[in-house]
């Protein structure tokens, strides 16, 4: 029962910071991290200005999360947003998918107005 009540708190969590962070994606996020040989690496999603589209959404691995980072662990692996960049993702689920134009990290962003051909980048209506 203890269990259950601890899902329900880290949904509740979740529910404070709507950020998907996929099965696929924690996966291959911990993948990554055991070829590294650093476990204290975390996957930090950013967004700057530029691209085709106006913004662009970037990965690294960071060590240290800030205090005001929004963070979304999932199958003993975390990402980290900062404030800044959380305001345009809020919503947005982040995964990993392998097909026939490659493999990579995607961001489905619901806030998106347009997005560009290559999937990197983003703009606001």
């Amino acid at each position: 029962m203890n269990d259950s009540m601890h899902d329900s708190t880290h949904a509740a969590d979740t529910d404070a910071a709507p950020l998907v962070f996929t099965e696929s994606a924690a996966r291959k996020v911990r993948e990554l991290i055991l070829a590294d040989g650093n476990p204290a690496l975390k996957l930090r999603v950013y967004i700057t200005g530029g691209g085709c589209s106006g913004f662009q959404y970037g990965f690294t691995f960071d060590e240290a999360a800030d205090e005001d980072d929004v963070r979304v662990d999932r199958d003993g692996v975390t990402l980290l947003v900062d404030p800044l960049s959380f305001q345009y993702l809020e919503g947005a689920e982040v995964d990993y998918a392998e097909n026939l134009q490659g493999a990579r990290f995607i961001i489905r962003n619901p806030n998106a107005a347009t997005t560009c051909g290559c999937g990197s980048s983003f703009g606001l209506a």
